[in-house]
């Protein structure tokens, strides 16, 4: 078999899909819905089966170019104009533009019992018409049960409804068909997720006094698809459904530094800082510095032109930059520029997977380089900390595959310093501890670096100081009695200033005491060499005198051998 038949045959086997254009339904189907199929939507009253299936037919008109028919039992035409006015959806406009047909049929069910006879055949003809008149590839028929109040006989309603499914594929339409909740059955008469190629359950639960919307694949045929519960937000742009399963550990990674915006914490890193795209966590006591940490790595990422999205769950915008300020770091032009941008909300305004579809929404429109969660402790007053350890991991997981690189801050107890409430510490790239030391009556900040994986790192403990100049790091005093800060640091090095001083005030001493024995040994040896030298000039000149006198006397003895008239040794030899 050559490849361009496999490629046929692969393509044949295939189920051929219809995108939605929602954000995150096409993640988990892997492409869209079945094209040519209906799909049920079924779920209780206020979990958005209407607004899904309106976006499903906008969505399709306005990026596919596929008119869509809307086709409603409970809502006039003008009252669905206005409910979703809200999300940006001009249904008029897209009805001159013969993208989308609107149609609303009311049904009396007491009419129906009167006469008696009831069925689809005229159903088929006014739907039939509106398809036509656009041209539809979307059908949304919204809700069956007010479609099929009028069929007491389960019997007649189930071959009823398989006639209109039938009837449905006939046409090639892509159909949403939206259903209520029943008791104990996914839709009010338990036939409906029989007969439907794709089931999509929308959830709207309280657990805790706190709403959670979910949405889950109860049955896809013919595809691979989610079949995980997948939190979703219903906001002004619609429907934004999260997929909430982890990504592979296949991410790329760079070699790139990015600045923490303090130079000696970058020193303490290799000189260069945190790597780009890795995580990194800033645990501490509470008032140890770590949101003045995380504020000056906001504005190191500004200072760069990179964006930054910052998610306080404690303190607001406001309050932040305020507080900023006191010590020297400004970040509202940053904000004015668009490079910053804060989310600061309550943990307990959402559930956990609602807070996890927020971070990506926002990550996706405002596109940050870095991202700043303050704190992440805070996530465990809304679910227990399992589920907030699998959403951090899947969080972690989202901005390692973006190169995104994220800090989180972790509020820690006394006692419990080297480890985190929600046990995230392993998923951290890089971890700095902040300490609170209580010494003569003071406390004060000291830091170290528990781990930076993949670089050289500092192993020292730093005192950690905020003052109106802003974050400086000094070295702690380590003597026997431990760990010196604050002032017992300024005592211990004034003592140490004060002993070096005493100590070159003895040297010096020492130094003028061995000057002046060296002068008294120079003179006393040059009063030596003065004395040897008269000696030895007092011993040349008896030297002299001897010699002198010898001469003297050898001339004496010549005269007087001269005077007797001796005989010359000559003379001698001669006789």
């Amino acid at each position: 078999m050559t490849e361009t038949d496999t490629q046929r045959e692969v393509t044949h086997r295939q189920l051929a899909k219809c995108p939605t254009g929602i954000t995150g339904m096409d993640e988990i189907t892997g492409g869209g819905l079945p094209r040519g199929r209906p799909t049920l939507v079924c779920g209780g009253p206020g979990c958005g089966k209407t607004l899904l299936s309106m976006e499903f037919v906008v969505r399709g008109a306005v990026t596919y170019g596929e008119p869509g028919v809307f086709m409603s039992f409970e809502e006039t035409s003008e009252e669905l104009a206005k409910n979703v006015a809200s999300l940006g959806f001009d249904l008029a406009d897209l009805e001159n533009q013969k993208l989308l047909a609107l149609d609303f049929v009311y049904i009396e069910r007491r009419e129906i019992e009167e006469t008696g006879e009831y069925d689809l055949e005229g159903l088929f003809i006014r739907l039939g018409h509106a398809i036509d008149s656009v041209g539809a590839k979307r059908v949304v028929l919204d809700t069956v049960e007010a479609l099929f109040a009028g069929f007491p006989n389960e019997l007649i309603l189930r071959s009823e409804l398989r006639r209109l499914f039938r009837w449905l594929k006939d046409k090639g339409v892509t159909t949403l068909i939206t259903g209520e909740r029943g008791e104990g059955t996914l839709t009010r008469h338990g036939i409906e997720e029989y007969v439907s190629d794709a089931v999509l359950l929308l959830d709207h639960r309280v657990v805790d006094q706190i709403a959670t919307r979910r949405l889950r694949f109860v049955k896809y045929r013919g595809s691979v698809h989610g079949t995980d519960e997948y939190p979703f937000l219903i906001d002004e742009s619609g429907f934004s459904i999260l997929p909430v399963t982890s990504l592979g550990l296949d991410h790329e990674v760079t070699s790139e530094r990015v600045s923490t915006g303090i130079p000696r914490l970058d020193g303490m890193l290799g000189g260069q800082g945190y790597y780009r795209g890795s995580s990194v966590l800033i645990s501490g006591t509470a008032g140890s510095g770590k949101t003045s940490l995380s504020a000056y790595f906001a504005d190191a990422a500004c200072r760069r032109g990179e964006r930054c999205l910052y998610l306080a769950f404690e303190e607001s915008q406001d309050q932040i930059i305020r507080n900023m300020r006191s010590i020297g770091l400004d970040l509202e032009p940053w904000v004015k520029q668009g490079l910053l941008k804060f989310h600061a909300a309550r943990s307990t305004l959402c559930g956990l997977e609602m807070h996890l579809a927020m971070i990506h929404k926002l990550t996706n429109e405002f596109q940050p380089g870095t991202i700043i969660i303050d704190p992440i402790t805070n996530l465990s007053i809304v679910a227990n900390h399992n589920e907030v350890k699998s959403m951090l991991m899947r969080l972690v997981d989202f901005f390692k595959n973006r190169q995104i690189t994220i800090l989180f801050t972790n509020l820690t107890h006394s006692g419990e310093l080297e480890t985190t409430t929600l046990g995230v510490s392993s998923l951290m790239d890089t971890w700095l501890l902040l300490m609170s030391v209580e010494s003569n009556g003071e406390r004060n900040r000291v830091f170290h670096l528990l781990k930076s994986r993949g670089m050289a790192h500092s192993n020292q403990m730093r005192e950690f100081i905020i003052s109106d100049n802003g974050i400086d790091l000094v070295d702690v005093y380590l003597g026997p009695g431990g760990v010196f800060t604050g002032a017992a640091r300024l005592q211990q090095e004034a003592q140490e200033k004060a002993s070096a001083l005493a100590t070159q005030e003895e040297l010096e001493r020492r130094r003028r005491v061995l000057d002046r024995k060296r002068q008294i040994m120079e003179a006393q040896v040059a009063a030596l060499q003065a004395e040897i030298s008269a000696e030895e000039e007092e011993l040349r000149a008896l030297n002299d005198k001897g010699r002198l006198q010898q001469k003297i006397a050898l001339a004496e003895r010549a005269r007087l051998s001269a005077a007797r008239k001796a005989d010359s040794p000559d003379s001698k030899e001669g006789e």
